[in-house]
C-alpha cells in the first residue's frame, strides 16, 4: 500500500484527522481538491469542548488570543454558556480560516502528506485495502492505495457518493442569507427580530461587518450557486428598512435547515467524519465542532487499527458513539431552527423556553448539549458519574515544585493512567497493568493542587466540575479524553478496560507485579529488581523494573562504550532512549536493535559534535524522532555521554587539539542543555558525564580533564538555574572502565589497573549506567548540582 490512511478533504476536520492520525503513528495522505486554500470563513466560533480538545493537544496558543463570548444563545434566545465545568466557558471567536491554518500547521509538522489539486473521482474497496482515483493538479490520474480512507470533504462529499452510503433526512424549508460586507455602517444585531424576519450583524475588528437576514415565512430556495450580493441586499433592506448595497461584498452564501446524517458512519474501510457524515443547519456553530469532534473520536481508533493493537469492535465504536452524537445534535439545532426562523407562530413556544432558560439547571443542560460538555462515551447510566464522561479540568502536583494540568497529561495522543492516590500500595498493581501497554498507555502519577476552574461548580451532567476528581484515586482515560475506568472498581475492572479500549499487552510475560513508582515521591514495591549481576558484571537485561515508563531520554554518544550501557538500562527501566551517535551508524543501529530485541523503545540519531550547527542537527533529529514515536518533542533526561580523549603529553598538545576537545567535550554538552531547556519537561533529569581526572593527576589527559572540570561547572550551575522546574542536574564520575577498547584485552594491563580500585577490578559500563539510571529517576529528586564519584573507590587513594 502506499500509505495506511487517506483522508480526503483538508478542510479543520481533515486536518484535525490526519494530526490524531500522524500522533497515533499511522501514515496519512491528505488529498485535497482546491489549489489554494479557501478565504471563506464559513465557521466563527469554538466551544468548550472542541478548545479542550485542542489544549489537550498543545495547540491553543497557536491561536493566539482570540476573543470570547459568554453568551450563547439557543434559537436566538440568550443562554449563559458559563458554569460548566470547563476552563474555556462561552464562544471563542476563530475564524475557520485561522483554525485551518493552526491544523495545516501542526498536522504537517507531525508528518503528514498533504496534497493540494487532488481531486477524487474514483473509489474502488478491496479485501485488503482501498484505492483512490485521484486527478492532480497536472490533469494526470493518480491511484493511491492505503488500508482505509476517510472522508472529510463535506456535505457534498464525493467519497459518501462514490462509496453508496445513504444520506436519509430533509432538504431545508427555511433559509438565512449571509454576506461579508466591507465599507457598511450599521448597528450591531444580536438577533433583533423584526415584523418581517430577523436580522443579525456583527462588526469584525478588520472592519467587515456579517449580515445575516431571513425573512419570515419565506420558504427555502433550491439552489445551484450562491445568492447575489444584490438579493442579500434587498432582503436586509425589506426587513430592517437599511441600505447595505453600497458595501463592498467579500462572501455570499446561503444556508438553510438542512438535516441529513449518514447512515453509516463506517462502511468496511471506508468512513466519514464532519460535513461528509451529517448536514445541519449551523446555528449556535455546531456544525463545525461537531466535526472536530467527531475526528478526535475517529483518529486513535483508525491509527490503532492500522497498527495492529486495536481490540476487536474498536473501530466501530466510532459509528456507535458518533452516530449518536450527530443524531442528538441534529435533533436540537431543529429545535433551534424552529424557534429562530419562526414567525409569530412560535411566538408562545419561544415565550416558553425563554422562561426555562431563566432556571439553572435547564440553562446548564442546554449549555451543555451545544458545547458538547455532556457527551459520555460510552453513555452509562449507572456506575460511576465519571464513567464515559471527560476527563474533568485539575491541577496536579508531579513532584517537588513540578505540576501540570490534566490537559496535559493527554499531549501525546496517548492513553492515561492517571494515578492520584500513589502512595496508596495497591496503586503499584494498577500502574503495573496499565504499563504493559507502555506503548499506547502512559502511567501519571501525581496528587491534586485544584480540581476545577474558578468559580465553576459543577458541569452540565454533574461531571466536569470543581472537586470532581477528589477522592476518586485513579481513573483510565481514553486518547480523546474520555474516562473508561475509575479507581472505586478495582484492579479486575481496570484490567477489563484495559483489554476494551488498549488492547492485549504489549510485553508478553512481563512481570504483573512491575513497580512503576510514582513522579510525586511514592515509593516502589519492595524487592523488585530489574537487574542481576552476573559474574563478568554484565547486565541481564530479560526483566525491566518500569520506573521510566512513559519517559524519553537522549544519551548523546550511546553507541558503545559507557553510552550504549546507559542507553539499555534507561530503555529497560521503560524509556524510549534516542541513541546518538556522530561515526559508526552500524554501531548505533545494533545498540538499537539490541534494546528493541529485549522490548526496550529507541531510535539512532547522527549528528556529529564539535562542528558547526552541531546542537541544531542533533535536535533536529531528535524532535522528528519523538514525534514519530510519542507525538510531541517532550524529554525527561538527558544525558551528556559523548566525548573525546587527548593520549598527548602537555608538550605535545596542540592548539588545534585543545580546540577539539573542548569544542566536544565542554562546548557540546553546555549548548546541548541550553537547547535541551525548551524541550524537558519540569521535573526531568541532565546527567552530566565528567572523569575521576578531575580529581587525580594524569598528565597525558590534561586537556581532556580540564574539559571534564568544564562539565562538572556546567552541572553546578544549571542545576541552579533549572531547580525552579525541578529540574536536576547532575555529574557522574566514571573511573577506569572497560569501554571495550584493545588494551582490556591484555591481562596484565587490565590487573595493573585493577589496583587502582578499591575492589580489585576494572570498572564495567553497567556499573556508571546504574549510577545514570538512579540519578534518572524519581528516587533521586533530592540531589542535584551534585558530583558522583563512580570510579569504583580510584579516588580512595
Amino acid at each position: 500500500m502506499d500509505t495506511q490512511v487517506i483522508v480526503v478533504g483538508a478542510g479543520p476536520v481533515g486536518l484535525m484527522l490526519a494530526g490524531e492520525l500522524r500522533l497515533g503513528g499511522a501514515r496519512v495522505v491528505v488529498a485535497e481538491r482546491a489549489t489554494e486554500p479557501s478565504t471563506e470563513s464559513r465557521a466563527t466560533t469554538l466551544h468548550a469542548r472542541t478548545m479542550e480538545l485542542l489544549d489537550q493537544r498543545g495547540l491553543l496558543d497557536r491561536l493566539g488570543e482570540p476573543p470570547n463570548d459568554p453568551r450563547g444563545h439557543f434559537g436566538g434566545l440568550p443562554l449563559d454558556l458559563g458554569g460548566t465545568g470547563s476552563p474555556y466557558p462561552g464562544q471563542w471567536k476563530v475564524p475557520q480560516t485561522r483554525t485551518r491554518e493552526v491544523l495545516l500547521d501542526w498536522a504537517a509538522g507531525l508528518g503528514a502528506d498533504i496534497r493540494t489539486g487532488h481531486e477524487l473521482t474514483g473509489l474502488e474497496r478491496r479485501d485488503d485495502r482501498v484505492e483512490a482515483v485521484l486527478r492532480t493538479p497536472e490533469g494526470e490520474t493518480l491511484r493511491l492505495s492505503a488500508a482505509y480512507l476517510v472522508g472529510c470533504d463535506g456535505e457534498n462529499s464525493a467519497v459518501r457518493r462514490l462509496a453508496g452510503v445513504a444520506f436519509p433526512g430533509t432538504d431545508a424549508t427555511r433559509e438565512l442569507l449571509r454576506a461579508d460586507v466591507a465599507g457598511i455602517e450599521i448597528p450591531d444585531r444580536r438577533f433583533e427580530r423584526f415584523p418581517g424576519g430577523l436580522a443579525i450583524a456583527g462588526r469584525r475588528p478588520d472592519g467587515v461587518t456579517r449580515v445575516m437576514v431571513h425573512r419570515f415565512g419565506r420558504p427555502a430556495v433550491r439552489r445551484t450557486e450562491d445568492p447575489a450580493f444584490a438579493e442579500v441586499a434587498a432582503a436586509w433592506r425589506e426587513v430592517t428598512g437599511e441600505d447595505i448595497g453600497g458595501g463592498t461584498p467579500l462572501w455570499v452564501n446561503a444556508f438553510g435547515n438542512t438535516r441529513r446524517q449518514a447512515a453509516q458512519y463506517r462502511t468496511g474501510r471506508v468512513l466519514l467524519a464532519g460535513d461528509a457524515a451529517h448536514v445541519q443547519m449551523p446555528v449556535g456553530g455546531q456544525a463545525l465542532n461537531l466535526g472536530l469532534q467527531d475526528a478526535v473520536n475517529l483518529g486513535w481508533k483508525l491509527a490503532a487499527e492500522v497498527k495492529g493493537w486495536a481490540p476487536p469492535g474498536l473501530l466501530d465504536s466510532y459509528h456507535e458513539e458518533r452516530h449518536a452524537v450527530g443524531r442528538r445534535t441534529l435533533g436540537n439545532i431543529e429545535a433551534q431552527s424552529l424557534v429562530l426562523l419562526g414567525g409569530e407562530e412560535v411566538a408562545d413556544a419561544r415565550s416558553v423556553i425563554g422562561e426555562l432558560l431563566g432556571y439553572d439547571g435547564a440553562a446548564r443542560h442546554l449549555a451543555g448539549m451545544i458545547t458538547g460538555l455532556d457527551i459520555r462515551h460510552p453513555a452509562a447510566d449507572d456506575g460511576h458519574r465519571l464513567l464515559g464522561a471527560r476527563l474533568p479540568f485539575a491541577e496536579l502536583r508531579t513532584g517537588p515544585g513540578a505540576s501540570t494540568r490534566t490537559a496535559d497529561t493527554l499531549r501525546s495522543g496517548h492513553g492515561v493512567l492517571l494515578d492520584l492516590d500513589p502512595d496508596a500500595p495497591e496503586h503499584a498493581e494498577l500502574r503495573a497493568e496499565a504499563a504493559l501497554r507502555a506503548d499506547r498507555v502512559r502511567v501519571v502519577a501525581a496528587t491534586l493542587t485544584t480540581t476545577g476552574p474558578a468559580g465553576d461548580s459543577a458541569g452540565p451532567d454533574g461531571s466536569g466540575g470543581t472537586g470532581e476528581l477528589a477522592g476518586v484515586g485513579a481513573v483510565l482515560v481514553r486518547p480523546d479524553g474520555h474516562i473508561v475506568w475509575c479507581g472505586e472498581e478495582g484492579a479486575g475492572a481496570l484490567r477489563t478496560a484495559l483489554h476494551r479500549w488498549f488492547g492485549a499487552p504489549s510485553s508478553a510475560g512481563a512481570p504483573s507485579s512491575a513497580a512503576v513508582p510514582s513522579s510525586a515521591g511514592a515509593p516502589s514495591s519492595a524487592g523488585s529488581r530489574a537487574f542481576h549481576r552476573s559474574a563478568d558484571h554484565t547486565v541481564n537485561r530479560s526483566t525491566t523494573m518500569g520506573t521510566l515508563v512513559n519517559k524519553t531520554a537522549l544519551v548523546t554518544g550511546s553507541s558503545r562504550g559507557i553510552g550504549r550501557a546507559v542507553a539499555e538500562r534507561l530503555a529497560a527501566d521503560g524509556a524510549l532512549v534516542v541513541v546518538h551517535y556522530g561515526r559508526g551508524k552500524e554501531a548505533a543501529q545494533d545498540t538499537v536493535d539490541g534494546i528493541r530485541a529485549t522490548g526496550g523503545r529507541a531510535f539512532a540519531v547522527r549528528a556529529p559534535l564539535g562542528v558547526p550547527g552541531d546542537v541544531d542537527a542533533l535536535f533536529d533529529g531528535v524532535e522528528e524522532g519523538l514525534k514519530e514515536h510519542t507525538g510531541g518533542i517532550e524529554l525527561d533526561i538527558v544525558v551528556n555521554n559523548a566525548g573525546i580523549m587527548g593520549g598527548l603529553t602537555p608538550e605535545e598538545t596542540t592548539p588545534e587539539l585543545f580546540d577539539k576537545l573542548m569544542a566536544v567535550n565542554a562546548k557540546a554538552p553546555f549548548f546541548i542543555v541550553q537547547r535541551a531547556a525548551k524541550n524537558l519537561r519540569d521535573g526531568g533529569r541532565v546527567i552530566n558525564i565528567s572523569s575521576g581526572l578531575t580529581r587525580f593527576a594524569n598528565p597525558e589527559e590534561i586537556a581532556y580533564a580540564m574539559t571534564k572540570g568544564a562539565v562538572e561547572m556546567i552541572s553546578l550551575h544549571w542545576a541552579r538555574h533549572l531547580a525552579a522546574r525541578g529540574i536536576t542536574v547532575n555529574s557522574v564520575a566514571p573511573g577506569i572502565t572497560n569501554n571495550g577498547s584493545p588494551v582490556f584485552d591484555n591481562p596484565q594491563a587490565v590487573q595493573a589497573m585493577a589496583q587502582l580500585s578499591a575492589f580489585g577490578r576494572v570498572g564495567e559500563p553497567s556499573d556508571v549506567a546504574d549510577v545514570v539510571a538512579f540519578l534518572a529517576s524519581e528516587q533521586s529528586r533530592w540531589i542535584t548540582g551534585a558530583f558522583i564519584d563512580a570510579t569504583g573507590g580510584t579516588l580512595l587513594g
